[in-house]
């Protein structure tokens, strides 16, 4: 015996709600099925996938990854059934996940394109970290991310643009006085990042080898905000990339903003899709809408091969 369909979706349940009872509630059926299905499931896999306590139900070790594999399975399933029934692109429905620092700059004219082409076509966007990214685009909670190609090995990535990294410091910070900074101008001062999660924190260790820079280590943002700000008290360099600095930071009185010109000062923004996903003619329609986008927004583009 094989679990079913359903069972995998009894599993997710009870997975996401902590409780079989919120789960059988949720699923309309009765909670003595529920458990009986979940249970046939675990004998026939010789494991046991949740334990009961105080706080509620948890998955083990084994069902957490249980979970993992049914959810993308339940994923697959959703997706050959809009694929087979529809004629618009993804199936009519596209999950796209983008990182923060990129989708309020670069998708309100990815969305007024598609929209304009495919009016019918559902987009549903979520930005998250690159940690987060990788998760849902492996799992199948996406069917596309915009991110960091060197972060998520074993996918099909398109190449999209590159952005440049800019500087941001107090006014009265002597690298304001430059039109432009180097790496000589950030020896010894103490650069400010997000945290780990994110590429560009592990970029900017990076630039900090190369100029004799100090990555700050009792502050990281969680933002590109966050960071900026904490530039704006003194506490150090914030490094920005190139859509929010010109977008956003630019703008602000409280900071300068300059563009910084020394080696590897840049990260390369790609469409990523999961390696056993088809190909067909709607991938090239969004890198499409997405390229023509950075072009408006004066990226370095990456023209297609």
């Amino acid at each position: 015996m094989r679990p079913t369909l359903r069972q995998l979706e009894y599993i997710v349940a009870v997975h996401q709600l902590g409780s079989f009872s919120l789960a059988a509630d949720t699923l309309h059926v009765s909670q003595p099925s529920l458990s009986s299905q979940i249970a046939a499931v675990e004998a026939d896999l010789g494991v046991r996938l949740f334990k009961r306590g105080r706080g509620g139900t948890q998955a083990t070790a084994k069902g957490l990854e249980c979970v993992h594999r049914a959810r993308r399975i339940l994923a697959e399933v959703e997706n050959l059934r809009s694929v087979m029934t529809s004629t618009l692109p993804f199936g009519g429905r596209l999950r796209l996940g983008v990182l923060p620092s990129i989708g309020p700059y670069l998708l309100p004219q990815v969305m007024h394109s598609l929209h304009r082409d495919q009016p019918d076509l559902r987009v549903i966007v979520r930005e998250e970290n690159t940690l987060s990214l990788d998760e849902g685009i492996r799992n199948g909670r996406f069917d596309a991310i915009i991110s960091t190609p060197e972060d998520h090995p074993n996918t099909r990535q398109h190449p999209l643009f590159t952005e440049t990294l800019w500087v941001a410091v107090t006014p009265d910070h002597p690298i304001a006085t430059l039109d432009r900074v180097g790496g000589a101008d950030l020896t010894g001062q103490r650069l400010l990042t997000l945290d780990t999660g994110h590429r560009l924190a592990r970029i900017v260790y990076g630039l900090a080898g190369l100029s004799g820079g100090i990555v700050s280590d009792d502050y990281e943002g969680t933002s590109l905000d966050s960071i900026m700000l904490m530039a704006a008290t003194g506490a150090g360099v914030a490094v920005l990339p190139d859509l929010f600095a010109r977008r956003q930071a630019i703008h602000r009185k409280e900071v300068v903003v300059r563009p910084l010109v020394m080696p590897d000062a840049n990260r390369g923004i790609s469409l990523l899709f999961s390696a056993d996903q088809p190909t067909d003619d709607s991938r090239d329609q969004l890198i499409g809408a997405i390229r023509d986008a950075a072009r408006l927004l004066d990226l370095a583009v990456s023209e297609p091969s």
